[in-house]
């Protein structure tokens, strides 16, 4: 994979692009000691043959695939057309069973019936419990536990979709630091953030965190009607898809001039971010980037005050595997995207997020896909 950044071009996925990730996923899971992959609507087959149902009903849908035999989508026949019109099914045989059949003996003879095989994890449980009825000999285990990295390592075409998701963000970051803050509630501006994200390219829109003064000290606070005060710290912690791929960034401002405490507390978070930022390259485990960040906190006596893990991976959704996070071993590999975001939240104070997604490159440097400056942007 080049680490140019002349190939941030966005183009479209072909059959041939859909046909190799299901080519992948089959020999990585024999790799792993599987009969094969099941993939329900959602995330993975998106991935995999780019058809996403416009509705997920109680209506079978499964992709199976097994290395040495052809991909097979099983669908029910009033949806067939649609997943005929997916990119990825000139690389896939359509199977069909109307409604009054029995959806799990038409997919059990494209099994093996003592196999043992991967789920995607957000397959249903009917679905699941039928195929058992139908194949007692079977088990069955969840992708992340079984391939974690199915969709984790970006190709060039990935990339460049990251990059313009994260471009993106960067200029809807750029422009709240234009609205007002004191005087509205967090729910305007996340408002705000969440129409900047669309007008800069954005379909979908994930989540608008605005967490101001002792709302910031929860890492997951959901916009609520405090209204936002002059001297607060505010986290914004925004993000969702672009060309189908994720953005996710976090910057804290400050409604006002901040308390040498704040700015204390805001540049140490930013001295972690870059510490794990430099620790990403080939070859080092996930872990070590949350060590390198949790070190400089924790070095500074905050340590208690940083909750949860360094960062997580994105891709077709904003969290996915790799995670990194004490005891993940997995070593980083040229491709791999994700956050690096550490905080410190005071509890009924404040808190302070800084993140950026990033990757690992072959020339061993991290690149950053969020661009915008880490020192706090003072707002009114």
């Amino acid at each position: 994979m080049p680490s140019s950044h002349a190939t941030d071009e966005v183009v479209p996925f072909t059959a041939d692009d859909y046909r190799a990730r299901m080519a992948r996923a089959a020999e990585s899971a024999a790799d792993a000691g599987l009969a094969g992959v099941l993939v329900a609507p959602g995330p993975d087959l998106v991935y995999l043959t780019g058809y996403q149902p416009t509705a997920i009903t109680e209506r079978l849908t499964v992709l199976v695939l097994a290395a040495g035999q052809d991909p097979v989508l099983v669908v029910p026949t009033l949806e067939a057309p649609d997943a005929e019109k997916a990119v990825g099914a000139a690389a896939l045989t359509l199977r069909d069973w109307t409604d009054g059949k029995d959806p799990y003996a038409v997919t059990a003879p494209l099994l093996d019936a003592d196999g043992r095989f991967g789920v995607s994890d957000n397959a249903w449980a009917m679905h699941l419990l039928g195929l058992q009825q139908a194949l007692p000999g079977t088990a069955y285990v969840s992708l992340t536990e079984a391939l974690p990295m199915l969709r984790g390592v970006k190709d060039a075409h990935e990339l460049a979709r990251i990059a313009a998701a994260g471009a993106a963000a960067d200029q809807a970051y750029g422009e709240i630091l234009k609205v007002r803050f004191a005087g509205r509630r967090e729910t305007d501006v996340a408002a705000d953030l969440a129409r900047l994200l669309m007008e800069f390219g954005h379909s979908q829109v994930d989540f608008t965190v605005v967490g101001s003064g002792p709302n910031g000290a929860n890492p997951h606070h959901e916009a609520g009607d405090r209204v936002i005060e002059r001297g607060d710290m505010v986290v914004l912690d925004f993000g969702g898809l672009k060309h189908g791929y994720g953005s996710d960034t976090t910057r804290t401002v400050h409604v006002g001039e901040p308390t040498d405490e704040e700015r204390r507390v805001h540049d140490l978070v930013r001295e972690a971010q870059q510490a794990g930022f430099e620790a990403v390259r080939p070859g080092v485990a996930c872990q070590d980037v949350d060590r390198a960040a949790r070190k400089v906190i924790t070095d500074a006596g905050y340590g208690e005050y940083f909750i949860h893990r360094t960062g997580h991976g994105i891709g077709v959704t904003t969290h996915e595997p790799p995670y990194m996070i004490e005891g993940e071993e997995l070593p980083i590999v040229p491709g791999m995207c994700f956050s690096i975001e550490p905080g410190v939240y005071l509890p009924g104070r404040f808190g302070v997020r800084i993140e950026d997604i990033v990757t690992a490159t072959e020339d061993g440097a991290g690149r950053r896909f969020n661009n915008t400056p880490h020192e706090m942007a003072i707002v009114e």
